[in-house]
């Protein structure tokens, strides 16, 4: 421990570190931990990010939670039972928890939490995912009140879900924080001030503490947690660590006992991590894809020859094998490989996938001359990105691209918290953008293409006939049946190049060796409760 310290000392003169203080007494577990970027917020209905997920996930439990392989278990509820016909699901609250200010924590807590999600005032940007439950889409609309929605509390400790549709990854959907349970009593006496330290009120291991914008947020362990008794680590310090090559220097100081981003170091240190720190770089797969969307709300991009053009110009195997080294794949499909409930006799992929290069960016240019565009009219855009060393080299690596075959356009990076909300605010005409799972099912990137996905249908792609299958799949009970609707929906987008994948991603994550029970998983949630520090 005195090592890191020194260190830390010594950083600190030449001002690398963080405002914050990084000795402690020994008495306290503390956790540093990078976490990508700075959030937006820390409300769990209006946040929409995997950095603020990090965070959240640590303040609040769900009805379910995840363990620390991020597979569902149970959160606020200790057990649950469904209807035959999957339509109704009964969760049974585990007694004697309370929120950290020592108020029970009762089943109102729950319908309130959903309610408050749907409500249109609230404008949640996640609220759609939430529409499996009954006249969830309605009352979201402002078309019935909130009482119609299809939950409700049969006593104090039960709530009763009623859905629109059979739906097996419930549990797995519940853990993401747009269902979770929220204090009526605190939300409703602060309004939106309600998530300021001091004024927040969590169920989770963890209590929010401070938040020193763009430097730190810190969270303590919640004494009222009902496993409280299992949970090590004291404080937790979350630094946004945008500049992957910053955080690297920082770890290395023994400023960060993690970085936890996904994008935790840049691929070209790699080989130095395996041979000075082995076992720290850490990557893995992930349930996760990378693609670029085209704009249909502008033109040319609602023409669909454009975005073929675009997906046609691009090298997936350069890009996988040259420009990130990280054992990702190309794609020529959106949903990963390896999801559960995605068994079907039918494979959706691109058409052109087994095409060599040469014949592609000859029907690239093609295309582009058909919808007008050549020397003399290049089609021209400026291409949205995110900063940091990699993602810049990405960046340039497409635009690259798309130059040979007489596209004319630039990357814009911006850092990803104004870059995701400058796309979900549908405020450009191409940009890069990637999906984490929010559930272990193909519906989490399968319904990104749907008509009423709000706004994370970045593209705005609206096509009857796709939102038929979908709502076809969402009433199927049988999982293979449902697998096969679900491939022949995600075939029509791939065909409308409703998207432009790009690969299918890895983590890269940054993990010192007094880090304890951390556990790479293919959803990379990775909850402090089930981890210590052993210095």
């Amino acid at each position: 421990m005195r090592f890191y310290r020194v260190v830390a000392v010594l950083v600190a003169a030449v001002g690398l570190l963080s405002a914050a203080p990084l000795v402690q007494a020994e008495a306290k577990m503390v956790f540093h931990r990078g976490n990508a970027a700075e959030p937006d917020t820390l409300d769990p209905h209006l946040a929409s990010s995997a950095w603020e997920n990090h965070i959240i996930g640590d303040l609040f439990l769900g009805l379910t939670t995840e363990d620390a392989q991020a597979h569902p278990i149970p959160g606020i509820a200790e057990s649950w039972t469904t209807s035959p016909d999957g339509l109704t699901w009964t969760f049974k609250l585990r007694k004697g928890m309370a929120w950290s200010d020592g108020v029970p924590i009762k089943a109102s807590d729950a319908v309130f939490g959903l309610r408050r999600v749907m409500d249109p005032k609230t404008a949640s940007k996640y609220a759609s995912m939430l529409y499996i439950i009954d006249n969830a889409e309605d009352v979201n609309a402002g078309k019935k009140p909130l009482t119609a929605l299809g939950v409700r509390a049969l006593d104090d400790y039960t709530v009763e879900l009623k859905l629109t549709q059979p739906a097996p990854f419930l549990p797995g959907l519940l853990t993401h924080y747009t269902s979770f349970p929220l204090p009526e009593h605190v939300v409703t006496k602060f309004g939106k001030e309600w998530t300021k330290p001091g004024n927040m009120v969590s169920s989770g291991a963890y209590m929010l503490a401070e938040w020193i914008a763009n430097d730190y947020v810190k969270i303590v362990k919640n004494p009222k947690f009902y496993d409280a008794a299992k949970v090590a680590i004291d404080e937790v310090y979350f630094y946004p660590t945008e500049d992957e090559r910053a955080a690297l220097t920082r770890f290395r100081a023994g400023e960060l006992d993690a970085n936890i981003t996904n994008r935790g170091f840049p691929v070209d240190q790699i080989p130095w991590l395996k041979a000075n720190m082995p076992g720290q770089g850490r990557i893995h797969t992930y349930l996760a894809n990378e693609y670029i969307v085209a704009n249909t709300r502008r033109k040319p991009f609602d023409d669909p020859r454009v975005r073929r053009a675009l997906s046609l110009a691009l090298k997936r195997e350069i890009y996988a094998e040259k420009v990130y080294r990280d054992g990702r794949v190309p794609a020529y499909s959106f949903v990963p490989p390896g999801i559960d409930n995605y068994e079907s006799n039918f494979k959706p992929r691109m058409d052109f996938a087994d095409w060599p290069e040469a014949k592609r960016i000859a029907e690239a240019k093609r295309l582009l001359a058909e919808a007008g565009f050549g020397p003399g009219n290049p089609l021209k855009f400026d291409f949205k990105a995110m900063t940091g060393y990699d993602a810049r080299r990405a960046a340039a690596a497409i635009t690259t691209m798309w130059r040979e075959v007489g596209i004319d356009t630039k990357p814009l990076a911006n850092e990803p918290k104004t870059h995701y909300n400058v796309i979900q605010a549908f405020d450009f005409d191409v940009a890069w953008a990637a999906w984490v799972g929010d559930y272990n099912d193909p519906q989490t990137f399968l319904y990104l293409m749907e008509g009423n996905a709000g706004a994370f249908n970045y593209a705005g792609y609206k096509n009857a006939d796709y939102d038929a299958l979908m709502s076809q799949a969402k009433q199927t009970l049988d999982l293979k049946k449902r697998a096969d609707i679900l491939a022949q929906a995600e075939q029509k987008g791939l065909n409308d190049t409703a998207t432009i994948p790009l690969t299918f991603t890895t983590t890269k994550n940054l993990v010192g060796p007094q880090l304890k029970g951390y556990v790479d998983n293919i959803s990379n949630w990775h909850r402090t409760r089930f981890m210590r520090i052993e210095r």
